[in-house]
């Protein structure tokens, strides 16, 4: 029975190993998906949809195959597709059979009318745009692995003049994972085993009943003995007696013995395919960690997107501060242009002119690239759209947090920061939207906050103007406001210094107005907003007697600026003031609090 009982473990042990083996040779599926792509290379750039790269489940693995240089970048569909708006170019989706297919898109917007600059009608090298959210470059071709949603796409191009690259393939992995092959396996090796144990206690039984039995003899009647027996046993004769022949024994054990060795090898295969197991050969039965509670962000139903991400964000301040520094090394104004805009391109176009004047004239605080702590874009789907930026400085010198307004203009524009200021050391931010949320712009003209953001700069000016007299004086934590007592303390010296020399034959007048540059607000968690704005400081110097003049022997940067060294008629003098104020929605008890600035020079005219 246990030769019976070995056989039938015998068995199992070959079936479950042999499914086992063919759940991991014959029946494994493929490990990849695949979707490949040709075009007839006839447009320089080609859009693959997220609905193409989405179609299996995955992470999608994009190979593009050119003769040159093989560029590739994705970023939202909806920003990519206006991107190429003015241009034709080669989509990639799919049918309604869910295979690829291409088409040819026709140019729908002017690019020279929607930037207004001849320039952007112009061939242009899609490298660097800050709409991509990440790009990839290499010659002859490439091969990354994505996992974009539905709602992004890739743009695929050469240099932007010669053809796209035209083949292109997407593959997915497919789970071909056999969970149950590492058990079967197991379970087989341990059915060998048992097989092999019944099989050497089958032998042993046997054995055992072939054992010659013992039993009780009759003893034979005694008879003399006799001599000649003796005689002949002295002489050495051997007995015809046959001897007892070997028994069984030996051979039964050595046959046992080969057996053995038969089965070890067996056990071994079945050992070393064990060994030979990969995770995905068992089922994933440990438990997965339980996820921490994240707070829960509501979004408004129908809000878009936020104009980038925050990734994309450090990037382009990244950008921002390079040009910038470059710009004030060269004293290049045209370099400061392609990445700032309004007032922080004014401030520095200034100082580029006085540090060439005057070579000790010192440079404007460089706008620091990293660490970028805070970034809140605007919820956009158009443009322009607006993104803010704290950053902190890296120089333990000058330690300084900087804010920053950036603006796009089109899909085809840089960012350029329009605004950009010093956060005080005191400064405590509202509480903002994550970026991946991102806030509205509120209009110039809203009414949902205790002062319109296009009000903001002319109160500001009235406070400087009047002080405790100002209508809006109450609407203003003018407590905690470092601004104004600098402004007031600037214009005592400089009255103080005036008076040394003009005493009675000239006077000094101090003014404030908004600036020209439209205010950028962007709301807070709490229905308020964090509003920049532009005010400009003036202060005019003129004789107050026909005979006397007024001379710049102290001054030599309006002297740089103007190109005289007196004038009968006085100079005028004007310092722009960026500045970022929180202004709290209606109904609310706070008042407009002064967040960051920053002051400077802006020019100086002799006044007519």
């Amino acid at each position: 029975m246990r030769f019976v009982w070995a056989v039938v473990a015998f068995v199992i042990a070959a079936v479950m190993i042999g499914a086992g083996i063919a759940q991991r040779t014959v029946f494994q599926g493929p490990s990849e998906a695949a979707q490949t792509v040709q075009t007839d290379a006839t447009t320089a750039y080609t859009l693959v949809d997220g609905t193409v790269l989405g179609a299996l489940p995955g992470a999608q693995t994009l190979r593009i195959e050119g003769d040159g240089q093989v560029f590739a970048a994705y970023g939202r569909t909806d920003d990519v597709r206006a991107w190429l708006s003015d241009t034709e170019y080669t989509a990639v989706t799919l049918d309604a059979e869910g295979r690829a297919q291409t088409s040819t898109v026709e140019p729908t917007a002017d690019a020279s009318a929607a930037s207004g600059s001849e320039e952007s009608a112009t061939p242009r090298t899609p490298v660097g745009s800050d709409l991509w959210l990440d790009e990839f470059q290499q010659d002859g071709s490439l091969a990354t692995t994505l996992q974009l949603p539905a709602n992004m796409s890739v743009l695929i191009a050469s240099d932007g003049v010669a053809p796209a690259p035209s083949t292109i393939s997407v593959t997915w992995p497919v789970d071909d994972s056999t969970p149950w092959a590492g058990p079967l396996i197991v379970g087989g090796s341990l059915a060998l085993l048992i097989g092999i144990v019944l099989y050497f206690l089958g032998i042993r039984h046997v054995r055992r009943q072939r054992r010659p039995r013992r039993k009780g003899l009759p003893l034979p009647v005694t008879e003399p003995i006799s001599t000649v027996d003796l005689d002949a046993a002295d002489k050495g004769v051997v007995s015809s007696t046959p001897g007892r022949r070997p028994s069984g024994r030996g051979r039964g054990v050595l046959g046992a013995g080969r057996r053995a060795l038969v089965a070890v090898p067996a056990l071994g295969l079945s050992a070393v395919l064990f060994a030979g197991c990969s995770a995905d050969a068992w089922p994933q039965l440990a438990a997965s960690e339980t996820p921490s509670p994240t707070p829960t962000v509501i979004v408004p139903e129908g809000q878009f997107p936020p104009a980038v991400t925050e990734e994309q964000a450090k990037r382009i301040v990244a950008r921002i501060s390079q040009a910038v520094s470059e710009a004030d090394a060269s004293l290049d104004p045209a370099v400061a242009e392609t990445r700032l805009s309004g007032s922080a391109l004014a401030e520095r176009e200034t100082n580029y002119t006085l540090r060439a004047a005057l070579p000790d004239r010192p440079a404007l605080a460089s706008i620091p690239a990293e660490p970028v702590q805070i970034v809140l874009p605007q919820t956009i789907g158009g443009w322009p759209r607006s993104v803010m930026a704290v950053v902190e400085s890296q120089d333990a010198a000058a330690p300084a947090t900087t804010i920053m307004m950036m603006t796009q203009e089109d899909p085809w524009a840089d960012y350029k920061a329009s605004y950009v200021g010093n956060l005080e050391a005191s400064t405590n931010l509202p509480e903002l939207a994550a970026a991946y949320v991102g806030a509205t712009q509120v209009p110039p003209d809203s009414s949902f906050l205790v002062l319109r953001p296009d009000q903001v700069a002319a109160a500001y000016a009235d406070l400087i103007n009047n002080g405790e007299n100002s209508a809006y004086w109450s609407q203003f934590d003018t407590a905690n406001d470092l601004l104004l007592p600098a402004i007031a303390e600037n214009k005592r010296t400089r009255t103080e210094e005036f008076a040394q020399t003009a005493s009675g034959t000239g006077e000094l007048t101090f003014t404030a107005s908004a600036g020209t540059a439209a205010p950028i607000a962007l709301a807070t968690l709490d229905t308020g907003a964090i509003v920049a704005v532009n005010v400009l400081e003036s202060d005019t110097a003129r004789s107050t007697n026909s005979d006397a003049v007024i001379k710049l022997d102290n001054n030599p940067a309006v002297k740089a600026l103007t190109g005289v060294d007196q004038s009968a008629t006085g100079f005028t003098t004007t310092y722009s003031d960026q500045i970022f104020f929180y202004v709290p929605s209606q109904g609310s008890d706070e008042k407009i609090r002064l967040l960051g600035y920053r002051s400077s020079l802006l020019e100086a005219k002799v006044t007519p």
